[in-house]
């Protein structure tokens, strides 16, 4: 029997691959949609301006959209939030004191007691959830996925943490529109013909999220990572898929089919029976050195895959390192679909009861 789901944000482009993601899913039924004050009591269909590539699935046109402030938990077992941080901070712990929530804000990425779950990188960390109930005497719990920029740089770094250990990251993106939705600075004058060298707050994400997501759980907290992160992070002219530039201090020594090799065996332990969202090949390397490209890559294995190209030495950062490239699906892998599979993940675990 499935899992009744609730997408809250449903009309906004997070929310709309999550029903993408969720349509034809084998362990989770979507029963209700909620959105904002002003998209409540329409039909689906009436209130959103559909702007993802797949056609809006037929099984939610006619399905009435409710207030997000006022959705009833009666008859869900789990809710994905696709919303600002503002709402989320407002409306996940109320959602939580019942259901699991799994959120692709930014609201509760940093508490103590709360994850940021990628099952391939760091899924030993979701029993920090069972110390989350406790403190907050809650049913459910929060659990958030990465930034977008965060996710494909992480899957990327993953690896080499665990085979190489890592000192040092300078990190550059250059970001599709997609991930700032309908924000003000990414308007049609302002990007075609241009790059938007600022966004607000990313930077931050991506440097402390990365020392959290590669951290260890000792007892009831991550202790981070003592990783190094710089990063810069930039809006383009591209639809979806965030392009990234990586340089790697490692700490031990490894030759370019070494660092080939770490990459392109992670993930090996993700059971695509018991999580069917998760790619085939977490991370695939390139070698033509004009791969990945946004609109060519993004969306291989269903958009989940982290495609990585141009691996090389460096010679400025250290004795020890590496640069890349990579390309990751800011609203699949980045945002719905991969929340979905931390979902997946934690049914698997038990943390979610099926």
């Amino acid at each position: 029997m499935k899992l009744r789901a609730a997408v809250v944000g449903a009309t906004g482009i997070a929310g709309q691959q999550f029903l993408v993601a969720l349509q034809d899913h084998p362990l989770f039924e979507v029963v209700q949609l909620a959105g904002s004050e002003r998209s409540a009591g329409k039909r689906y269909h009436q209130a959103v301006g559909w702007n993802v590539a797949e056609p809006m699935p037929t099984k939610f046109r006619e399905m009435d959209v409710v207030d997000g402030s006022k959705l009833s938990l009666d008859g869900v077992d789990i809710v994905f939030t696709a919303v600002e941080s503002d709402a989320a901070k407002e409306l996940e712990p109320r959602y939580a004191e019942r259901v699991p929530v799994i959120s692709t804000a930014s609201a509760y990425r940093y508490e103590t007691d709360v994850p940021i779950l990628i099952p391939a990188v760091n899924g030993d960390q979701a029993s920090l959830i069972k110390v989350q109930q406790k403190k907050r005497g809650t049913k459910g719990f929060i659990t958030p996925i990465p930034n977008c920029t965060t996710t494909g740089l992480v899957i990327a770094l993953a690896p080499l943490a665990r085979s190489f250990g890592l000192e040092k990251v300078v990190m550059t993106s250059m970001q599709a529109v997609s991930g700032a939705g309908r924000s003000p600075g990414v308007i049609a004058l302002d990007i075609v013909d241009n790059v938007i060298p600022y966004i607000a707050k990313e930077e931050e994400k991506v440097e402390r999220e990365v020392k959290k997501i590669l951290g260890a759980l000792i007892g009831e907290e991550i202790v981070p990572d003592a990783v190094q992160v710089s990063a810069t992070c930039t809006r383009v002219a591209v639809l979806d898929g965030h392009f990234e530039t990586a340089t790697v201090a490692l700490k031990h020594k490894a030759s370019l089919a070494e660092v080939r090799a770490a990459m392109e065996r992670f993930g090996a332990d993700i059971n695509p029976s018991t999580h069917p969202s998760a790619p085939r090949q977490w991370i695939t390397v390139h070698d033509d050195p004009y791969r990945p490209q946004p609109r060519r890559d993004r969306d291989a294995d269903r958009g989940m895959t982290t495609s990585v190209g141009r691996l090389r030495e460096d010679k400025v950062l250290g004795e020890h390192a590496v640069k890349f490239v990579l390309v990751s699906h800011n609203t699949k892998m980045g945002a719905a679909m991969g929340a979905v599979l931390v979902a997946e993940d934690l049914l698997r675990r038990g943390i979610i009861a099926g």
